[in-house]
């Protein structure tokens, strides 16, 4: 006779929709962490970008970039769903820090691929819709075509790769 176990997972129901929160922390180049107004807080992975991890070249500068962009600042988290770790999968909008008049505006994420910060996950490229494939990837080739951030390295190590190679 088989047995069906059925494991149930919690999950805050804001993380299966929209965050609008304080950023309280930046954990790396594409992992931060809010605060929303009933003071709970989110792990957010933003989506479709994968930054270098601290610990090989470019983490930390990475880092360094993406809390210019959102620490400390209220931010938009557009979101659908989480990952099997719990964090909150999204695009993170944020003011420009040049524009007081412009409300939410910058896609923190890209902005990460613009500044030569991250690669853009072509692994996840399914899930972006058809526009944010399609500026991703050219703005991935732009700061490679122009060795901006970690593209200045002649061979800079894809984090998947380094993960792999961790284990």
């Amino acid at each position: 006779m088989r047995r069906l176990i059925l494991v149930l997972f919690v999950i805050p129901l804001a993380a299966l929709g929209d965050i609008t929160g304080k950023v309280v922390s930046v954990t790396d180049g594409d992992t931060i962490k809010v605060l929303d107004s009933t003071s709970t807080q989110y792990t957010v992975r933003l989506t479709g970008i994968d930054a270098p991890e601290r610990d090989q070249p470019y983490g930390d500068a990475s880092r360094e970039h993406l809390a210019s962009i959102v620490a400390g600042k209220q931010v938009f988290v557009a979101s659908d769903h989480s990952d099997r770790y719990g964090r909150v999968l999204g695009k993170v909008w944020v003011q420009p820090s040049d524009c007081a008049s412009c409300g939410k505006t910058l896609d923190a994420n890209h902005a990460q691929l613009l500044a030569g910060m991250a690669w853009w996950y072509r692994y996840y490229a399914s899930q972006q819709s058809p526009e944010d494939r399609g500026r991703y990837e050219s703005s991935e080739d732009e700061a490679r075509k122009r060795k901006r951030g970690l593209w200045v390295d002649p061979d800079p190590i894809n984090p998947y790769r380094w993960r792999k190679g961790k284990r």
